[in-house]
């Protein structure tokens, strides 16, 4: 059996439909405006283009050739320095360390140079040297903080204390609280090895600072004529204070810096307030406790 066929017209839209219509013409005006905004476009492409090639070309000659800079460009002095830390460093250390001449110009500057003065404190973990039009010169550093204390001599020299930081580096540290520099606990039986110009780092150094910190706890030694008064005012804010002697208290549970804020909120007078640091013999005792037991 055979079945018939059938095909269905194709769909039509008034589109396909001819039309004679002719598109109107461009009136002068609108042709004028369209050359207006292309030329526009063109000039504004072209001034870009302009400005990123002269920055470029500025930025290659400041980090090749500071020499072929223009003399007014050489001539400009530095006329401020800044410093920009996370540490205790001011800017008088800045100053004495770089040791600028008094007619030194921003371009003039080797910050190479500058940069490897700065890291040869090794109170400095690490450093950029920067210049800012016109005068200013910008020094961003990371600091080292200490966890312990020792006593070295080279030589026949006089002994002399260093600082010693997590990463096992050794400093003479400045600028930092002598309360603080007191509190730190003393390491002994450390052999200091020069290298080049600096000491190596000590081993094992980020091991015991860990094992410090887990056995001072968040203690905070706390001097005070008002005992009985601060006692009260910490237990409140929900520390545990523990008399040490006639005018000392041990307080638990709070940091130094949230103690001080309460003792001055409540006018409750205080001599010193000092984070507790254990020493090197109370962590021993700490981790053979059970031992002994």
């Amino acid at each position: 059996m055979s079945k018939d066929t059938f095909s269905l017209p194709e769909t039509r839209t008034w589109r396909d439909i001819p039309q004679q219509v002719r598109p109107r013409a461009m009136s002068n005006e609108g042709r004028r405006r369209l050359t207006i905004g292309a030329l526009r476009a063109t000039v504004g492409a072209a001034v870009a283009g302009a400005v990123a090639w002269g920055a470029w070309e500025t930025a290659e000659v400041l980090r090749e050739s500071p020499a072929e800079m223009t003399d007014a460009a050489r001539s400009s002095r530095v006329r401020s320095l800044v410093l920009v830390t996370d540490g205790v460093l001011d800017k008088g250390w800045l100053a004495r360390t770089l040791a600028l001449p008094g007619d030194a110009t921003l371009m003039g500057l080797d910050l190479i140079k500058l940069r490897s003065r700065v890291l040869s404190d090794s109170q400095v973990d690490s450093a950029s040297v920067t210049r800012n039009f016109p005068d200013t010169l910008t020094v961003r550093i990371s600091e080292r903080s200490p966890v312990a204390r020792l006593m070295a001599q080279s030589g026949g020299g006089e002994p002399q204390m260093l600082l010693m930081s997590r990463d096992g580096v050794a400093f003479a540290g400045t600028g930092f609280d002598p309360a603080m520099v007191a509190s730190l606990p003393w390491i002994d039986g450390v052999r200091l090895v020069r290298n080049g110009g600096s000491i190596a780092p000590i081993q094992g150094m980020q091991a015991v600072a860990d094992l410090l910190a887990s056995v001072s706890g968040d203690r905070v030694m706390l001097r005070t004529a008002a005992r009985t008064q601060a006692a009260a005012v910490l237990e409140r804010a929900g520390a545990t204070a523990a008399v040490t002697g006639p005018d000392a208290l041990m307080i638990s549970g709070l940091p130094a810096e949230r103690v001080v804020a309460l003792l001055s909120e409540s006018s409750v007078p205080f001599a010193e307030v000092t984070a507790h640091r254990a020493t090197l013999e109370q962590a021993y005792m700490e981790l053979t406790r059970d031992a002994v037991e």
